[in-house]
């Protein structure tokens, strides 16, 4: 804060111990600090005083902090807002991204944040009031609701980025380890996306034959291949003003490549086995467990798509880098499957939620679910304690008392030839169990279709 120029700072919070103590932490030379209790004073403020910044806290009357910030944003769009809160939620976090906070900070880490944001903040005055001209209007509530939890910093930049770009036509890459819930980030962009009332279409790039693919996105004519009896309209044109997600983008045929990107650059196709040229307003979000960036240096990936797709890129961090959240998810997810399942509350002891952090969690997310609900169909009693909670037990009960799977728990040697066939044999079994289905084998032995089709290949 040592521009020449005095900025002026409104803090607007219920609590007035908080408030002195903002006032004293923020003082500086250049630094004007105003203060309010209540949104309708501070709107007043805002209306007879230049103000550079606000500091707004969610929790406010008559009305909250959101729409505190909407409304002055209406009146002046190149007003600096910080919107602080409790814990802030998901949902809370990428309201107030699309209604043009410039950050969302937990109170608990005002103390190392706030100072840093405030600095930011003010040295992007000058620039934002030379580059904006328009005023933005508020935004529309949204009936969706974000369903992923996590107070982790990590994951809430992650949520303040897709408060920003959901409202946008831009193609997003949500990139990360499988499990760590790339479906249910692009279903929250999709959510709080003008295109909400249309529904969102999700393709598993790697579960759907080479062959096939092509037929699946864009459609084909009656005829133009075998099997081809009726003509098959594509998910891009049943897409029209909605969102497309591509799961493990990182698998699709370089042949099938070129006519997405030409989809991207033109926002035109055709069906497979016609001239005929389509439009459709398609909205992609794609997902990928890989790096997309060496697939290209290796050849499996167009340099021009990745390009194309990595407008925005959304990276979400592995289970294990936000133990803060662990808690909260086992508990979620003990409510969710309790209640399916009518059963009675069960809840998660101290050191059961200590011990569930303590953990690696090489499947991210969808380990922690899969082990919370065989926890709750063990479970002696209302609460589980450590020992109560079966860690790196095979997902399925059917599964995991199968003869070859006691074989492979048997296993010493370290030969890479035995693990191969045992793998093979695995897969095949896994494969001939579920009738086939490739898809439905790798969903209950827990990973990928991609994976699953290797383990066959050995």
């Amino acid at each position: 804060m040592n521009d020449n120029l005095e900025k002026t700072i409104l803090l607007v919070d219920p609590d007035i111990d908080y408030l002195d103590w903002a006032s004293k932490h923020l003082q500086a030379e250049d630094v004007r600090i105003l203060r309010c209790d209540v949104a309708d004073k501070a709107e007043k403020v805002c209306a007879k005083t230049d103000v550079h910044l606000v500091i707004a806290d969610m929790k406010l009357e008559p009305f909250d902090g959101i729409e505190l910030l909407k409304r002055l944003r209406a009146t002046n769009p190149n007003l600096s807002v910080i919107i602080t809160a409790g814990f802030p939620g998901t949902a809370q976090i990428i309201k107030a991204s699309q209604a043009g906070a410039q950050d969302i900070i937990g109170k608990e880490a005002l103390t190392f944040e706030l100072r840093g944001a405030v600095e930011e903040a003010l040295s992007t005055v000058e620039a934002l009031n030379n580059s904006r001209e328009e005023k933005s209007s508020p935004n529309a509530e949204t009936d969706g609701r974000a369903n992923i939890i996590g107070i982790s910093k990590a994951f809430q930049d992650v949520f303040k980025v897709v408060g920003r770009v959901a409202r946008t036509s831009a193609p997003v890459l949500i990139s990360g380890e499988s499990g760590t819930g790339k479906e249910l980030v692009a279903s929250t962009l999709h959510t709080y996306s003008d295109r909400r009332k249309n529904e969102l279409t999700a393709i598993n790039c790697g579960a759907i034959p080479e062959n096939l693919l092509e037929s699946e996105l864009f459609g084909h004519e009656k005829g133009s291949f075998t099997g081809a009896a009726a003509r098959r309209i594509g998910r891009f044109e049943q897409c029209d003003n909605s969102t497309l997600f591509l799961d493990e983008i990182g698998d699709m045929p370089l042949q099938v490549q070129v006519k997405l990107l030409r989809v991207l650059q033109e926002g035109t196709f055709s069906r497979v086995g016609s001239n005929d040229v389509l439009k459709s307003d398609v909205r992609i979000v794609a997902a990928t467990n890989k790096n997309l960036a060496e697939e290209v240096a290796a050849g499996n990936f167009r340099e021009d798509l990745y390009y194309r797709l990595n407008v925005v890129e959304l990276l979400l961090p592995p289970l294990r880098d936000r133990k803060e959240d662990i808690p909260l998810l086992a508990e979620y997810f003990l409510q969710k499957i309790t209640k399916k399942n009518g059963m009675a509350r069960i809840r998660l002891s101290g050191e059961a939620a200590t011990f569930l952090q303590e953990h690696h969690w090489p499947g991210n997310v969808r380990e922690l679910e899969n082990t919370m609900a065989r926890a709750c169909a063990l479970a002696a009693s209302d609460t589980l304690l450590p020992q109560d909670i079966p860690i790196g037990v095979a997902i399925r009960k059917n599964i995991s008392e199968s003869s070859l799977f006691d074989s492979f728990l048997d296993l010493r040697s370290t030969d890479s030839n035995v693990i191969e066939q045992f793998s093979k044999k695995f897969a095949e079994y896994a494969l001939e169990k579920n009738n086939g289905e490739i898809v439905n084998a790798a969903e209950e032995l827990g990973c990928k279709v991609s994976d699953l089709k290797k383990y066959l290949t050995l």
